[in-house]
């Protein structure tokens, strides 16, 4: 008898939605001051409109982790991101890092963010992922925290080692934690090391063959699903460009801008994707 060839892996497609001047690195350096947010030209609705194009013309639905901020300045682009079929979903109000907030301060914004989200959105949000992934060994709290806040599901760990974030010691795949389930940022595992494999930075930087390999490693080696993740900013090659800031913060933002929604384009031909809640909220 022929035997079937395996099910197809679906994997879970998220975009981070924040502005080009919101980047933890521009605050941390002290380059861009949070009073200066609303006197910046903002780039944040042009940019995903042109992902909802891409992830239409691909018949992609993707999860959208979505500042409130943002949603309270751009209401009809939260309306737009629902009516096409997408997950809204929380990254809190305004990027404040989750490990630089009390327990009490990470309630309020998380709440808060919630709100305004339905609101705009006229759904249900039940995803939540930190500012450049900020929950970890600091403020394990923050999981017990999202579930009583009606949080169903976190994506804010990242088990690697970075100057930013990461928790080497983190599960690599989804668990329960504190009454939610989380679901951590995809790493591949080669000679011995674990490797990121989730998009972002590392995706403009590498060759696409890289990212894809490894992807590869965990979708067909570990036939399980891959998070990937990007930022609205990264298509956008003619953003300002800020002066006063590091040679490893300028790399890090600027490389490949110009390249990655053709990266985009073959990796959503290359793989199957859904919204995050379908992938792993709902079983197959």
């Amino acid at each position: 008898m022929q035997q079937r060839a395996p099910a197809r892996v679906v994997n879970a497609m998220s975009v981070d939605v924040e502005d080009w001047f919101q980047v933890w690195a521009f605050e941390g350096s002290g380059a861009i001051a949070r009073d200066q947010w609303d006197s910046l030209p903002r780039r944040v609705e042009a940019n995903t409109d042109r992902l909802l194009g891409l992830f239409a013309d691909a018949n992609v639905k993707a999860t959208f982790f979505t500042l409130g901020w943002v949603a309270e300045r751009h209401p009809s682009l939260i309306r737009r991101i629902v009516e096409q079929g997408h997950e809204l979903a929380s990254h809190g109000w305004n990027h404040t890092r989750a490990d630089a907030q009390t327990p009490d301060e990470f309630r309020a914004d998380i709440r808060r963010t919630k709100r305004a989200l339905e609101a705009a959105g006229e759904t249900e949000v039940v995803g939540y992922r930190a500012a450049t992934f900020s929950i970890g060994p600091k403020n394990p709290w923050a999981f017990e925290v999202l579930a009583e806040e009606g949080y169903r599901y976190d994506s804010s760990t990242y088990p690697v080692k970075h100057d930013f974030y990461g928790d080497v010691h983190a599960p690599r795949e989804p668990h329960q934690r504190g009454g939610l389930l989380e679901v951590p940022m995809t790493t591949c595992v080669r000679m011995g090391k674990t490797l990121p494999a989730s998009g972002g930075g590392w995706f403009r930087l590498l060759p696409y063959g890289i990212s894809r390999s490894n992807m590869r490693r965990v979708v067909d080696g570990e036939r399980r699903p891959a998070v990937f993740y990007f930022h609205p900013w990264e298509i956008d090659a003619d953003q300002p460009r800020v002066a006063n800031i590091n040679w490893k913060t300028r790399v890090r933002h600027y490389t490949g801008l110009g390249h990655m929604e053709r990266k985009l384009q073959r990796l959503v031909r290359d793989f199957a994707w859904d919204r995050m809640d379908r992938v792993f909220l709902e079983p197959r």
